[in-house]
C-alpha cells in the first residue's frame, strides 16, 4: 500500500528531474545562440504545463510565492556577493543612481503612461510601475559575459541591476499598501509608511552589516574538515540573515544583499569554494523560479492581454526606461549612444514576475490581470532585447573581444585564514617567463608553480619544464605577489 502512496511523488521527482536537465542542456543552446537563458526555462515551463503536455499541472500561486521568495534569497546573495568593491567605487554614482532614482523614475513614468494608456486608476497603475520596475542580473550579466562590452558601460549595467532589487520589491509593498489604505488612509498613515520605509531599508544593512561580520567570524573559525559543511553554513546564514531582519521589522531582502556584499568583500577560509556554491545555487534558483512560473502561466489567458502586453512593453522599452536613464546618466556625462545602450540593456527577469504575484497574495488581483501582463512583458523584455543586445553594442563598437577562460580550476583548502591563494595565471606572448625553463625564472620564496596545462592535460612541472605559449600556470601564493611577478616589465 505504501508504494501506491509513494508513485505519484516518484513520477513527480522524475518529470521535474528531467525537466531540469533539459534546462541546463538548453541554456548551452540559448547562450549559443544569444537566446536568455531565462526565457528557456520559462518556455520549457509553459511546455510542461497544463496547457501543453500537462507533465505538471500548478495553480497555486501562493505556494509558487512562497517557493520564488525562497528562492530570491539566492539569487540577491549571489547579486550582493559578485558585487566587487573596487568596481563598485569605480561606478558607484551612475549604477546606484540607476538602481534607487532610477527605479522610482521608471515606477513613475511608467505609472503615468499606465493610466493613460491602459485605463488604470492611478495607484494600481504606479503599482504596476514598481512590479516591473528593476531589471534582472542573472540575465544582463549572462548576455554581457558572453558578448563582453567596454567596462564603463557594463559595470554600469551589471551593478544596477544587481542592486535595484531591492529598492523595487520596497517600492512594490510600498504601493500595495497605498492601494490597499487608499480609502481609509489619513496623511499620518501616509507619513507612517514612508517612516517604515526608511527603516526598512537602513534596518536592513544595519542587519546585513552584523550579520556578514558574524558569518565571516564563524566561517574563519569553523574549522571542519568536512567541506560540505561549509556549504551548509551558507544556506543557514541567508535564513538566519533573512529572518533577523524580519525580526526588527527591517527588510530581509535588502539584508540579504548587502550581507552578501559584505562577505563577497571580506576574506575567510574556503572563500573561493563557498563562491562557486553561491553562483551554482543561484543558478539553480534563477532557473527553478522562471520554471515555476512557466508552470503556472496559462498560455490562452495570455490571449487576452497580449494588446495591453504590447502596450506597456512598449512603454517601458521606448519612453519609462530611456527617461529613467537619462534623468541619471546626464550628471555623469554619458555619452548619447551610452545612454541609449544602457536603456536598452534594461533586460527584465525573475523580481518582477516574482513580485507580479504579491497583489494576488493581497486580494488585489483576482482575475490575474497584473500578473499575466507582467509575465508577458518580462517575455517579451527578454525575447527583444536579449537578444538584440549584443549586435546592438556591435553595431554601436562597444563589443571587446573575449577573454579566453581555462577549463581547469584549483583551489587551496586551508582550515585556517591565509593570505595564500592557487592563482591560475594565462602565459601570453606578453609574459615575461615565456620561453624560459622555470628554474631560470628566480622565483621568490613565497611563489610555487605548483601545476600547469598544456594540450590540454595537467602536468607537474619541473625546474627544466619550459613555458610555452598558451600554457595555464596555477601558482601558489599571495595574489599580489602572483600579480607582481607575471607582470609584464
Amino acid at each position: 500500500m505504501r508504494l501506491l502512496y509513494l508513485r505519484p511523488m516518484s513520477n513527480l521527482l522524475f518529470v521535474a528531474g528531467i525537466i531540469i536537465i533539459l534546462s541546463a542542456f538548453a541554456s548551452k543552446i540559448g547562450t549559443r545562440f544569444g537566446i536568455p537563458i531565462l526565457l528557456i526555462f520559462m518556455g520549457i515551463g509553459i511546455i510542461a504545463g497544463g496547457d501543453c503536455l500537462e507533465l505538471i499541472s500548478l495553480a497555486d500561486q501562493e505556494l509558487t510565492r512562497t517557493i520564488a521568495n525562497i528562492a530570491l534569497m539566492f539569487i540577491l546573495f549571489d547579486s550582493g556577493f559578485n558585487t566587487k568593491k573596487q568596481h563598485l567605487k569605480a561606478h558607484a554614482g551612475p549604477s546606484l543612481t540607476l538602481a534607487t532614482l532610477g527605479i522610482a523614475v521608471t515606477a513613475v513614468a511608467l505609472g503615468i503612461l499606465i493610466h493613460f494608456l491602459l485605463n488604470q486608476a492611478w495607484l494600481f497603475s504606479f503599482m504596476i510601475g514598481a512590479i516591473i520596475s528593476s531589471t534582472d542580473a542573472a540575465a544582463v550579466m549572462t548576455v554581457l559575459r558572453e558578448r563582453p562590452i567596454v567596462k564603463r558601460i557594463s559595470s554600469t549595467l551589471e551593478i544596477e541591476s544587481a542592486a535595484n532589487d531591492p529598492m523595487a520589491i520596497l517600492l512594490t509593498l510600498f504601493m500595495i499598501n497605498l492601494v490597499l489604505n487608499s480609502g481609509e488612509a489619513s496623511a499620518g498613515d501616509y507619513v507612517f509608511f514612508v517612516v517604515r520605509l526608511v527603516w526598512q531599508f537602513v534596518g536592513g544593512i544595519l542587519v546585513a552589516f552584523a550579520c556578514s561580520k558574524i558569518a565571516v567570524w564563524l566561517y574563519n573559525h569553523f574549522k571542519s574538515e568536512n567541506q560540505g559543511l561549509f556549504y551548509v553554513l551558507y544556506i543557514g546564514i541567508v535564513f538566519a540573515t533573512y529572518g533577523a531582519a524580519d525580526l526588527f521589522q527591517a527588510n530581509g531582502v535588502i539584508a540579504i544583499f548587502f550581507t552578501g556584499y559584505w562577505m563577497g568583500n571580506s576574506t575567510f577560509v574556503f572563500q573561493r569554494g563557498v563562491s562557486h556554491f553561491v553562483s551554482a545555487l543561484s543558478s539553480f534558483a534563477n532557473m527553478c523560479v522562471f520554471l515555476l512560473l512557466g508552470l503556472l502561466v496559462v498560455p490562452h489567458s495570455m490571449v487576452n492581454v497580449w494588446r495591453e502586453g504590447i502596450v506597456l512593453a512598449a512603454a517601458l522599452i521606448l519612453v519609462a526606461r530611456p527617461v529613467a536613464v537619462w534623468i541619471c546618466l546626464l550628471p555623469f556625462r554619458f555619452r548619447k549612444r551610452e545612454m541609449a545602450f544602457i536603456a536598452w540593456g534594461g533586460l527584465k527577469g525573475a523580481v518582477p514576475v516574482v513580485l507580479a504575484t504579491y497583489p494576488a497574495a493581497y486580494g488585489l488581483d483576482p482575475d490575474g490581470f497584473v500578473f499575466n501582463i507582467v509575465f508577458f512583458v518580462v517575455t517579451f523584455s527578454c525575447l527583444i532585447q536579449g537578444t538584440t543586445l549584443a549586435p546592438f553594442a556591435k553595431r554601436l563598437r562597444f563589443s571587446v573581444p573575449k577573454r579566453s577562460e581555462s577549463p581547469y580550476s584549483m583551489e587551496l583548502f586551508s582550515l585556517d585564514k591565509t593570505d595564500f591563494d592557487v592563482q591560475c595565471v594565462p602565459v601570453t606572448s606578453k609574459m615575461p617567463w615565456l620561453g624560459k625553463r622555470i628554474a631560470e625564472l628566480g622565483l621568490p620564496e613565497d611563489i610555487v608553480i605548483s601545476s600547469m596545462v598544456r594540450d590540454r592535460k595537467i602536468i607537474s612541472p619541473r625546474g627544466n619544464t619550459m613555458v610555452k605559449e598558451g600554457d595555464t600556470l596555477f601558482i601558489l601564493g599571495k595574489p599580489s605577489r602572483v600579480q607582481e611577478a607575471v607582470q609584464v616589465k
